[in-house]
């Protein structure tokens, strides 16, 4: 176990499959107290018992990342049982995919409430708790799409995770002392977002690629436990990831 990541109170969101279910088994393994959010609550019971049962310490929190009130209790939840809070990672994410002309303009909003808002919501909830004790970490997860656009298919996708590195990036210069702020921008890495398309011809394209390109979700969960166990006067602001076989 390392020492920096030991008894830290980390909450993650998105945590009931992909990159947030690996980070929760990476970081309970060593020995961090885990707050896992979602909205599918079965899976979050399970993945506790699961943790629990190998000695580690892990609650399951119901929550919508796009509603600010699942987001403030959630926070609440973790400081009321851990009695306070060290990390966010602000997983939780979506990736329905099509060109625009297809004018999805429900999913474009889904999009933006999750991947913008519920950001913002996490850090929101956050921030004052962190300001009050001098330190704490947030760290959200990007995509190499918010460093290149992903068109003719991602361009809103695309457009929330720039916005996810421009807030990552204005809260690392406007953080209070003592608060660490990372941005994980990952390629194809196994989980349900290849699964999110509504679009049949960009649903087909889009798993093709990741079955073609597409790495173990625990490849992000290593780099975020990267991130924690630095010591605390040392900050990783950026890391990017991708398989080794991807271009994009």
């Amino acid at each position: 176990m390392n020492a920096n990541i030991k008894d830290k109170v980390v909450i993650i969101t998105g945590a009931s499959s992909g990159l947030g279910e690996a980070t929760a088994r990476h970081l309970g393994e060593r020995g961090a107290r885990l707050v896992l959010a979602a909205r599918r609550v079965d899976r979050l019971e399970a993945l506790v018992a699961e943790i629990t049962a190998a000695g580690g310490q892990a609650i399951a929190v119901a929550t919508d990342v796009s509603r600010q009130a699942d987001v403030e209790a959630l926070v609440e939840r973790a400081v009321a049982h851990f009695g306070r809070v060290d990390v966010l990672v602000n997983n939780a994410g979506t990736m329905p995919l099509s060109p625009l002309a297809k004018l999805k303009v429900d999913e474009w909003d889904r999009t933006i409430d999750i991947n913008i808002k519920g950001v913002l919501y996490g850090i929101a909830a956050v921030l004052p708790r962190f300001a009050a004790q001098g330190s704490g970490h947030v760290i959200n997860v990007s995509s190499v799409a918010g460093i290149k656009v992903f068109a003719p298919i991602g361009t809103v996708y695309s457009a929330t995770k720039f916005a996810v590195r421009a807030i990552s990036e204005g809260l690392r210069m406007e953080a209070p002392e003592g608060v660490r702020t990372t941005i994980i921008s990952p390629g194809a890495v196994a989980s349900e977002l290849k699964l999110h398309s509504s679009d049949d011809e960009t649903a087909a394209a889009v798993q093709a690629f990741y079955a073609a390109n597409e790495i173990p979700a625990d490849s992000v969960a290593r780099a975020i436990a990267y991130a924690i166990e630095q010591p605390a006067n040392v900050d990783i602001n950026e890391v990017v990831l991708r398989p080794v076989a991807q271009e994009f």
